[in-house]
């Protein structure tokens, strides 16, 4: 049985009894670790209403969004792991032809081992899709997971942590932590080997500072402010809807969604008329948190105050409540401002023009997060060559959020947005160790002869290797090995 409330037993010993499960879970073969991944691929199809519901309890989100943004994705992930984990998961036999000379007689394998256990502190704007990604990795390549679910996602979590049970994963491989704040800072502290944490920057780097005090290795999935490049070529009215379906899906709450929109001043114009109808029309959204609603409106008012002005909805919009946000645009933005600074979760995005593609790189540079990226232009060749020179995780040509559900991806960002990867062959792999295993055979060990003052090879034989091995010249190589050659047989 999974352990679901763990407040009535020592964090220590749930981590001791994981470890001991691990041990277990990590000597099977990999076909046996993916029963439970089917499994639950399974049982997502046979309790999706069950799971909609705990979405919508949680968070007031509507079926058809958990459908398409949380339920449908998480199986395709469990899918990909039944196509792909084996393969990816496999040993490495290091061929001949890559071993050096003076390594003779050594063959080398290279195993991806599971860390341990993996501490999971979960996120709540996709509750269902992002920790049960997170999880059925962590699980399949061997390890032994403990999970803090987010304090604004019970109910979700008490659905999935039974169908984990439910799909067949052994008692005590599982432990999962009371939603609650103490318990996230308990498991940052806790014998574990590895931490994944979807969140914002400022936690994630308090949290770093814990686990760095300890050398405990994490994957951090932070904050975004992403940008999007419309280029002069651009479809104007596919970027402008790809722009506002990135600041309200989720109702904002999106950490990979467009918050700055660089368009050329050429289809300016025609974007922000583009917008202005939707802008105005839109109905104030209910979010999750208080403190995001009061952060969207002053950094509305900020810009506002600095030059910028607003396309849509006020407070007074909000029928005097608290958790609403009115979807809202800020034309005329400056990369200066706070709104093209910092990351917020709420359904506002600023709209910035330029000139020169050099320009929106600058301006864009001048943020410190580095998540994700969108480009619209009719040249996905000239999209595919900007992307080179933007430093973030992942960047979608022609498209928004989307493109970064895809289950053979990996996600994750650079910079104040985090590092390390989920999602995909590396963000399995992420769940792992390299380990290399060598087997030395026969019984000659010229190189301990060294400790015997009787060394192997002289100077100038090594020379002779390395003229041998690396010179730039068939000459100078030929020349390498007569000196080695001259060496071993005792001429120099």
């Amino acid at each position: 049985m999974i352990t679901t409330e763990p407040q009535t037993i020592p964090l220590s010993e749930l981590t001791e009894r994981c470890r001991r499960r691990q041990l277990d879970w990590e000597g099977l073969p990999i076909r046996d670790r993916l029963r439970p991944v089917r499994n639950l691929r399974h049982l997502i199809v046979r309790e999706s209403k069950r799971l909609c519901d705990a979405v919508y309890k949680d968070l007031g989100k509507p079926s058809d969004e958990a459908l398409a943004g949380e339920i449908l994705p998480l199986a395709e992930a469990c899918k990909f792991l039944e196509r792909r984990a084996a393969r990816v998961l496999r040993s490495r036999r290091v061929t001949a032809g890559q071993r050096p000379l003076w390594l003779w007689g050594q063959t080398d394998k290279v195993y991806r081992r599971p860390r341990g256990i993996v501490g999971i502190i979960g996120t709540w704007n996709y509750p269902v899709f992002l920790n049960g990604v997170q999880l059925v990795q962590g699980l399949t390549a061997g390890n032994g997971v403990i999970w803090k679910p987010s304090e604004l996602g019970p109910t979700s979590a008490n659905v999935i942590a039974e169908m984990l049970e439910r799909a067949g994963y052994p008692a005590d491989l599982i432990h999962v932590l009371p939603a609650t704040r103490e318990a996230g800072a308990a498991l940052a502290n806790a014998d574990v080997d590895h931490v994944v944490f979807t969140g914002s920057s400022g936690t994630g780097r308090r949290l770093a500072e814990t686990l760095g005090r300890r050398l405990i290795s994490s994957t951090m999935e932070l904050s975004g402010c992403d940008a999007m490049f419309v280029l002069e070529d651009a479809d104007v009215n596919l970027a402008a809807q790809a722009a506002w379906f990135s600041a309200t899906a989720n109702r904002g709450q999106t950490c990979i969604s467009s918050r700055r929109a660089f368009v050329h001043r050429s289809v300016y114009e025609s974007f922000i008329d583009t917008i202005r109808p939707w802008a105005a029309a839109a109905a104030p959204m209910p979010l999750a948190l208080e403190s995001q609603a009061k952060q969207a409106e002053r950094l509305v008012h900020e810009a506002v105050s600095e030059g910028a002005f607003a396309i849509g909805g006020t407070r007074s919009d909000r029928n005097g409540d608290p958790m609403a946000c009115s979807p809202t645009v800020v034309a005329d933005a400056k990369a200066t401002m706070a709104v093209c600074q910092e990351a917020s979760f709420a359904p506002i995005f600023a709209v910035l023009p330029f000139e020169r593609v050099e320009d929106a790189l600058r301006m864009d540079a001048s943020c410190s997060y580095g998540l994700g990226a969108s480009i619209f232009t009719g040249s996905p060749a000239r999209a595919a060559e900007l992307a080179r020179h933007l430093r973030v995780g992942m960047v979608a040509i022609n498209d928004v959020i989307l493109p970064t559900a895809h289950p053979a991806t990996p996600f994750g960002g650079r910079r104040e947005s985090g590092w390390g990867v989920t999602q995909g062959a590396e963000g399995l792999l992420e769940m792992t160790i390299p380990q290399v295993v060598s087997i030395r055979s026969g019984k000659s060990r010229p190189h301990y002869l060294n400790a015997q003052g009787k060394p192997f090879l002289s100077a100038e034989g090594f020379l002779g290797m390395l003229e041998w091995g690396h010179a730039s010249s068939f000459g100078e190589r030929f020349a390498g090995l007569r000196r080695m050659i001259r060496a071993m047989r005792g001429k120099t």
